[in-house]
């Protein structure tokens, strides 16, 4: 089974009787249906709706949960649910645990090793926290996240800057959209009932490697831009609505001198619209 050790991940444990209660009331994700031997992509938004941190999160105990989140950011997440627990008993650690070794395979009899990744539909990916090992940094594992159109903040999209729509939230259980409220619920509530979400994440593909250039542009507008490239396959965060003009325009699509195809990533529910943007 191939795998990966990331080093840029950090781990935060929250631990005690309302360790549940305060992770369930104020993150994207459905806390309280979650069960052991899962990794549920979830995210703490703004007000506004916007996502300020994305994560891991998982269930070792029934008042024990492990958020995995970008090491960059560890801190500031920390120093915000912190803010939040304010009298609940709850501890927020770091634990000895400090990386995050990936496992990926096609042969889904592998996948009950450590923690299934549901973000995951067609490779059997596990993630399991270890306290030692050499990071390597796999360029197969960054293509296994483009074929299967997984982004994640700082190669794929800018935390701040992006609803949980924009970055499939709504497709892998990222938002559970019938439990209470949260932070930001009513923003995207209303967006996924409007139906109103235009920025998705697709998959780009050139007849050539894709190089520094990241703007995805056609007929001078500009329709998104690239995220982790590898060879010549791309995560893209595009407007799927002007994508749609310029697909049926007979327009070419391109980054820099690479002209490119755009596809939807696999078992989304998602579509290209059904009306171009100007009608």
């Amino acid at each position: 089974m191939p795998h990966t050790i990331l080093g840029d991940r950090q781990l935060i444990a929250f631990s005690g009787p309302d360790a549940e209660h305060l992770l369930h009331n104020v993150v994207t994700c459905n806390i309280e249906s979650l069960v052991a031997g899962v990794a549920q992509v979830g995210a703490l938004l703004t007000p506004q709706g916007k996502v300020m941190f994305d994560f891991i999160v998982s269930k070792q105990a029934s008042d024990h949960f492990i958020v995995e989140i970008e090491a960059d950011h560890a801190a500031q997440f920390m120093q915000r649910m912190v803010m939040y627990r304010m009298r609940s008993k709850v501890e927020i650690s770091q634990p000895a645990e400090s990386l995050v070794r990936v496992s990926w395979d096609d042969d889904s009899s592998n996948a009950d090793e450590g923690l299934r990744d549901v973000r995951f539909k067609d490779h059997a990916v596990t993630r399991q926290y270890v306290d030692r090992g050499e990071v390597d940094g796999s360029d197969e594992w960054a293509r296994v996240r483009v074929q299967s159109g997984v982004p994640e903040s700082g190669s794929d999209y800018t935390l701040g800057d992006v609803f949980p729509h924009d970055i499939s939230l709504d497709q892998n259980g990222g938002v559970d959209f019938k439990k209470g409220c949260y932070i930001g619920q009513e923003v995207v509530s209303r967006m996924h009932h409007r139906h109103t979400a235009r920025r998705r994440i697709l998959i780009a593909s050139s007849l050539q490697d894709f190089r520094d250039e990241s703007a995805i542009v056609s007929n001078g507008k500009a329709l998104g831009t690239l995220g982790t490239k590898t060879g010549n396959l791309a995560l893209a965060l595009c407007r799927i609505d002007r994508v749609k003009d310029a697909v049926d325009a007979g327009q070419k699509i391109a980054v820099g001198d690479a002209v490119i195809t755009l596809a939807l990533p696999p078992s989304v529910s998602y579509d290209w619209p059904a009306e171009a943007e100007n009608g």
